[in-house]
């Protein structure tokens, strides 16, 4: 279950209960905050905040907090720009999902907010989860960097590996074949001479019994294979 689908079950347990207090709903979902925080690990905040009455300071709603680093906020600490939102329409449902949100330095965070009300239906407190996406981004920028951006250059050489010089030759093989782009079996002759130019110019022919294995893989007899070498050599 991730974090998002774990704040809607728990929103769809709040719709069906009303709390006479902030303070209630802090001694019943204080050990929640705590297993979600263990459980999503450091990168994850799950704050609550005391949003019981039409006076409340937004500026120190912040009654309960895990992993307080992730936003940089302590007990006491304020609100978000989305309290005074909520304050406005105190009977709404401001439950929200996957929303973005962002820190004082400018990190990416994805929030999830649900809010409790009392029997009279006003909004009391908001159980908020934060989660930091700056590591997964910066694994990602790791990976991007890694990893191929686009079609390697028309002169870019390509090596082969293998555990000796067959499973070598065999891989050249392959790719060669792969680069027509169609089965051995749906072939014509142009492509297959198109094969073997190609294994010659990366010096495959040049291989011990080069020719007899790639006659063999594109179903042609040693004989002819030479022959379509020697037509690949003679359009050079």
């Amino acid at each position: 279950m991730t974090i998002s689908t774990a704040a809607e079950a728990l929103a769809d347990e709040v719709a069906r209960q009303t709390y006479e207090s902030a303070e209630e709903v802090l001694r019943l979902y204080r050990p929640v905050m705590r297993a979600l925080a263990t459980a999503a690990g450091p990168t994850t905040e799950v704050v609550l905040h005391n949003l019981d009455g039409a006076d409340i300071d937004l500026g120190h709603t912040i009654m309960a907090i895990e992993n307080g680093h992730v936003t940089g906020r302590a007990v006491g600490g304020p609100s978000t720009s989305l309290g005074l939102d909520v304050m406005k329409d105190r009977r709404g449902n401001h439950d929200a999902f996957g929303y973005t949100g962002y820190t004082s330095d400018g990190r990416e965070l994805r929030c999830s907010s649900v809010y409790f009300h009392n029997s009279s239906g006003d909004i009391i407190a908001s159980l908020c989860i934060n989660v930091d996406l700056s590591p997964l981004q910066q694994a990602r920028n790791v990976l991007a960097a890694l990893l191929p951006s686009g079609a390697p250059s028309a002169n870019a050489p390509k090596e082969h590996f293998g555990t000796d010089l067959v499973a070598v030759m065999d891989s050249m093989i392959s790719d060669a074949i792969h680069e027509i782009g169609r089965p051995v079996e749906n072939m014509s002759r142009d492509d297959k001479i198109a094969v073997l130019e190609r294994l010659d110019q990366r010096g495959a022919t040049q291989m011990r019994k080069s020719v007899e294995a790639i006659a063999k893989r594109l179903g042609i007899s040693r004989v002819t294979a030479y022959s379509y070498l020697e037509e690949a050599r003679a359009r050079r």
